[in-house]
C-alpha cells in the first residue's frame, strides 16, 4: 500500500510539473503582453576590470536587445509593439552549476534540476516576477580568449550567458544574449554543431538571395553570417542580425 501511495504522489508531482511547464510555454509565447526578462550580472573572475564593468551596467545598456525584438516583431507582423521588456537585476556573487561533461540523459536531467533550483534561490527580484531570467557571466578577455558555451533552457525559462567584460565586445555580447533569450521561448539552433556554420536554408537570413552567398545578415539562431559554404563570421551587433522565418514560427510570432 505504501508503495502505491508513493507512486501516486510521484505521478501527481510529475503531472504538476508537466502542466506548469505547458502553462509557462503558453504564457510566454502568446505575445499578448510583453515578456518580462531579468538580467542578473555575475563576475566570472575576481579581476577588478570585470567587477568595474558590471558596476557600470544600467538597464539602458540593454536597450538594443529590446529594440531588436521590437523591430523584428514588427517585420514579422506581430501585433505587440514591445514584445520584450528587459531589466537589469541585482548582481549575483555565485556561479551556477556547470553543465555535465557527458551527454547522458540522467546527468543532463540532474543538472537541469540543479540549475532550476539554483535559479530559484538566486533569481529573485523586487517587483513583478520575470518570465525569463538570464544569468549573464562576464569574463575579463585578458584572462581567457574564448568564453564557455552559453545556453538557454525553455524548461525553467532560464539562460546562462557567457560574455566578455569589455566595451569593445558589447555589441557582440548583445547578439549572444538575444540568441539565448530566444532559446528560452522555443527557438532552436540553426547551425551545424560540428562546424559552427549556418545550416541552409533556416540558418540563412535570406535563403532566397541571389546570388546566395555571401549573406548580408546573420539569422539570429545561426549566430553567424554565411560568407561561403565553408566560411562564416559573427555579426558585429544586432543591426546585422535577423529573426528568420523558421525561428519566427518556433516562437509563435508567425502562426
Amino acid at each position: 500500500m505504501f508503495r502505491k501511495i508513493r507512486i501516486a504522489v510521484l505521478a501527481l508531482i510529475l503531472i504538476n510539473v508537466a502542466v506548469g511547464a505547458w502553462l509557462a510555454r503558453v504564457r510566454t509565447t502568446s505575445w499578448e503582453y510583453p515578456l518580462r526578462v531579468a538580467v542578473f550580472p555575475i563576475a566570472g573572475d575576481a579581476n577588478a576590470a570585470t567587477t568595474d564593468h558590471i558596476a557600470a551596467l544600467t538597464t539602458d545598456a540593454f536597450a538594443p536587445v529590446e529594440d531588436f525584438f521590437k523591430d523584428e516583431g514588427r517585420r514579422h507582423g506581430l501585433a505587440l509593439a514591445h514584445p520584450i521588456e528587459l531589466r537589469l537585476a541585482r548582481r549575483i556573487d555565485a556561479l551556477p552549476p556547470e553543465p555535465p561533461r557527458g551527454a547522458s540523459a540522467p546527468s543532463v536531467l540532474l543538472w537541469s534540476l540543479q540549475m532550476r533550483f539554483w535559479a530559484w534561490r538566486h533569481g529573485r527580484v523586487d517587483g513583478p516576477t520575470p518570465h525569463v531570467r538570464l544569468f549573464v557571466i562576464f569574463h575579463d578577455p585578458t584572462l581567457i580568449t574564448a568564453v564557455p558555451h552559453s545556453l538557454g533552457l525553455q524548461k525553467g525559462l532560464i539562460g546562462v550567458v557567457h560574455v566578455f567584460a569589455v566595451m569593445s565586445q558589447d555589441a557582440e555580447n548583445k547578439v549572444v544574449i538575444a540568441h539565448e533569450l530566444l532559446h528560452t521561448v522555443g527557438a532552436t539552433d540553426k547551425y551545424d554543431a560540428a562546424t559552427n556554420l549556418p545550416t541552409f536554408p533556416d540558418g540563412y537570413a535570406d535563403p532566397e538571395q541571389q546570388p546566395l552567398l555571401p549573406q548580408k545578415f546573420a539569422e539570429i539562431m545561426a549566430g553567424r553570417i554565411a560568407l561561403s559554404r565553408t566560411e562564416a563570421e559573427m555579426p558585429h551587433g544586432l543591426d546585422a542580425a535577423l529573426v528568420g522565418t523558421r525561428t519566427a514560427h518556433e516562437i509563435n510570432w508567425v502562426r
